[in-house]
């Protein structure tokens, strides 16, 4: 059987908008979608997609839609397969050892307690919870425990937002985003070079791994490089996205505050209910058959992420936001041997942020409509507004 061909765009303005719909109607059309604009096949089913990610040997990271070696986004773990991938993502799950993590963990938990305890000034206010909570939070911490310098922080959502605009096709969006983003990268790689980095840092430790000869020193900075851009943008919108989730849903948020050990579901729920990512990309490595539909080999293939996650087949009221849900098997951190390798420190990041939160605020309400991320691919809000009521305790 051939594979169902569209003609819509859906990576233009007005989808990425209304990316949730869009995404799910591609999931409903057929297990298997050809977007005749870009010359790819998507699927969006969660059984698919899963198993797409799972198998690495058929559905290779190596050749993606609209892969550009030259790109600003840099090209190590996330365009590599085994053999070349197992090593250099073994010396990042290396770097985070349960020491380096305790430290990583004391920083944080620190910082969190201090910015939320300034944030509490502004009970009753309208606020931007991307803004005002989730990205100063991310952009403090993330680069403290790469070792990068002060100078230039805050370019960092500039930086995410090109690095983001690479993975999608080169529309207006994408010109949009990379207007301006040579001196981003020449800030980005500055900020990653060994000359740069604190000698007692997660960043120090790829440079390390090239002295021990366990990779190049280019392939060391590459890897730093990855770290931030890996680990930023996508933690900022899950933290904004599960306030967004605690506006609209304001039950979870107090069932959350009477049991706070369920927070790492709670963050897993948030990638679940909006992904971040709406797609991982990858190539056919040989002729394969879903559903009846034959995807030939050499096919650039879009796995959707967030239209999985809100599978109906998989998931039983996949709109409603649940901290109790059952999540094993979603797809928000990947999945395979390209699961995401930060996983640890976003979760220490988002306990410090929201147990914070959780003994100052009492409830969080919206003021306003989310204004959107507006990137092909990367999908959450850019702006929330936003009120925050405090705890009486």
């Amino acid at each position: 059987m051939s594979i169902p061909a569209i003609d819509d765009d859906v990576f233009d303005a007005a989808s990425v908008l209304n990316a949730r719909a869009v995404d799910d109607r591609l999931r409903e059309l057929s297990p298997v979608v050809w977007l005749s604009r870009e010359n790819i096949a998507v699927l969006g089913r969660w059984e698919h997609v899963s198993e797409g990610l799972r198998d690495w040997e058929s559905f290779s990271n190596t050749s993606r839609p609209w892969h550009d070696p030259n790109s600003v986004r840099p090209e190590i773990l996330l365009t590599d397969d085994p053999p070349k991938h197992t090593p250099v993502r073994a010396i990042l799950q290396t770097a985070l050892s349960p020491r380096a993590l305790k430290v990583m963990d004391e920083h944080f938990q620190a910082i969190a307690k201090e910015q939320v305890a300034a944030l509490m000034a502004r009970e009753g206010e309208v606020i931007d919870a991307v803004a005002d909570i989730s990205a100063p939070f991310v952009h403090k911490v993330l680069p403290d425990v790469i070792g990068m310098p002060d100078k230039g922080r805050e370019q960092m959502s500039a930086f995410g937002h090109a690095v983001w605009a690479t993975m999608g096709p080169m529309n207006d969006l994408f010109a949009e985003a990379m207007e301006g983003a040579e001196p981003l990268l020449e800030w980005a790689a500055w900020a990653c070079s060994r000359e740069q980095i604190n000698p007692d840092s997660l960043g120090m430790q790829m440079y390390l791994a090239a002295d021990r000869g366990e990779i190049s020193e280019v392939e060391a900075h590459l890897l730093v490089m990855t770290i931030l851009s890996a680990g930023a943008d996508t933690t900022v919108i899950t933290m904004a996205n599960l306030i967004r989730a605690f506006c609209e849903f304001p039950d979870q948020w107090q069932a959350l505050r009477a049991e706070p050990k369920l927070l790492r579901n709670a963050f897993d729920e948030a990638l679940r209910w909006d992904s971040p990512s709406r797609l991982a990309g990858r190539i056919a490595m040989k002729d394969i058959e879903i559903d009846g539909i034959t995807i030939p080999e050499g096919t650039r293939c879009g796995l959707l992420f967030a239209a999985a996650n809100r599978d109906p087949r998989k998931w039983t009221d996949p709109e409603a936001f649940d901290i109790k849900r059952d999540l094993r098997g979603h797809v928000g951190w990947g999945y395979g041997i390209h699961s995401c390798v930060g996983r640890t420190l976003a979760q220490l990041e988002a306990d410090a942020l929201f147990n914070a939160l959780i003994e100052k605020v009492d409830r969080f309400e919206a003021a306003g409509e989310p204004e959107w991320w507006m990137t092909t691919i990367g999908h959450g809000p850019a702006k929330l507004p936003i009120r925050f009521h405090a705890a009486s305790r």
